[in-house]
């Protein structure tokens, strides 16, 4: 069943035809949140990246770049400490655009007659559409699926706009087929299709949404002028973004934890050991869990691979890395539901394991 903090009564009548300018100033204010980040942060970023190819360089456990060096001579719990700070650090500018632009989205879908179709596929292919070009990774986007869930889209189309976001972005798919043979690139593609597809729509089918609902409901008044609809605007985005913070803000501190204690206990020579069923579930269960940035998952799978890790190893990690996470997983089970949350993590890893084991055949 959906989570109640989800679903308030929204009455269709809040998009009547004359809160025009209520719908153009949140529009306009989300596309100038987006307009800044990607012109000014996320596409230079991910460019620098995919131009430096094979030179690309990892530094932090779970983040491209460090703050604190750490050392595996350190005791366990500053190393935990020192990675939860550097992961802090990296999503930084992108968990605060998830915020403000989840906020915004919120505001502005309120005002929207319609925000899914009776169609599951074509709910979970309007998210495909809308995650694409968002340029966030599997963690800074799901304040922004918080935000769609609670305007009223559909489980399928939020789940899909949160899988399409970190890995079919245009260049996080150059650099895959850039960096890796085809038939591997291939499953990678592959598995995130069944996601928006198949998994999405199946997660969709499970939950109880007969009402559909927003959390901000906006009250236009009979005689709307610019200036009412500013304050309307505004007051909605406000309590939009309290409503997108509160709970991603407190969940952001302890995935940040939680991911550094899971890497950090990881051996150091776990994926140079011979290649085995568990070994590829285990790879599988870590790789879906960890919360990593932006096409972190394509270069590490990159470097596993040059650095003679085993292929199966590689195929999981590629598909299941920066997918989905602990920071993912939570939002989802307090936004959606827990049996969401946990079907798509099991989803993730099932895949993952799927192609570890037709990466055997390849060479």
């Amino acid at each position: 069943m959906a989570a109640p903090t989800a679903a308030i009564p929204f009455s269709m009548a809040v998009a009547r035809q004359n809160n025009w300018r209520t719908r153009t100033i949140a529009f306009v204010l989300m596309l100038a949140m987006g307009g800044i980040f990607w012109v000014d942060s996320r596409y230079p970023s991910l460019l620098k990246k995919y131009n430096a190819g094979t030179h690309v360089k990892v530094v932090g456990a779970i983040s491209f770049d460090a703050v604190y060096s750490v050392d595996r001579s350190m005791p366990l719990a500053q190393r935990v400490w020192k990675t939860s700070v550097n992961w802090l650090h990296a999503n930084e500018m992108g968990m605060t655009f998830g915020f403000f632009f989840g906020a915004a989205s919120l505001a502005f879908l309120a005002t929207l007659p319609r925000r899914r179709t009776r169609f599951r596929f074509v709910n979970a292919l309007i998210g495909a559409v809308t995650g694409m070009p968002l340029g966030v990774c599997a963690n800074c986007v799901a304040p922004i699926g918080r935000g769609l869930y609670a305007s009223g889209m559909s489980t399928e189309s939020v789940l899909a706009a949160m899988f399409s976001s970190p890995a079919l972005n245009v260049l996080v798919l150059a650099m895959t087929f850039t960096l890796f043979p085809l038939p591997m690139a291939l499953l990678k593609v592959v598995s995130v299709l069944l996601l928006i597809f198949v998994v999405a729509p199946i997660v969709g089918a499970m939950q109880d949404e007969k009402t559909e609902g927003i959390a901000c409901p906006i009250e236009v008044p009979a005689a709307e002028t610019w200036g009412r609809a500013v304050f309307s605007a505004g007051h909605t985005y406000a309590r939009s973004f309290w409503y997108v913070f509160r709970v991603g803000a407190p969940l952001m501190i302890l995935a940040a934890v939680l991911g550094a204690l899971a890497i950090e206990l990881v051996p150091q020579n776990a994926l140079t050991a011979q290649v085995t069923l568990g070994g590829i579930v285990l790879v599988a269960l870590i790789g879906a869990f960890l919360p990593v940035p932006m096409a972190f998952d394509v270069v590490i799978a990159y470097i596993a691979m040059t650095r003679g890790v085993p292929l199966p190893y590689v195929a999981t990690i590629l598909c299941t890395l920066g997918i989905y996470s602990v920071y993912s997983y939570s939002v989802v089970g307090k936004t959606i539901s827990w049996k969401a949350a946990s079907a798509v993590y099991g989803a993730v890893v099932g895949l993952g394991v799927v192609a570890g084991i037709a990466a055997m055949g390849l060479r």
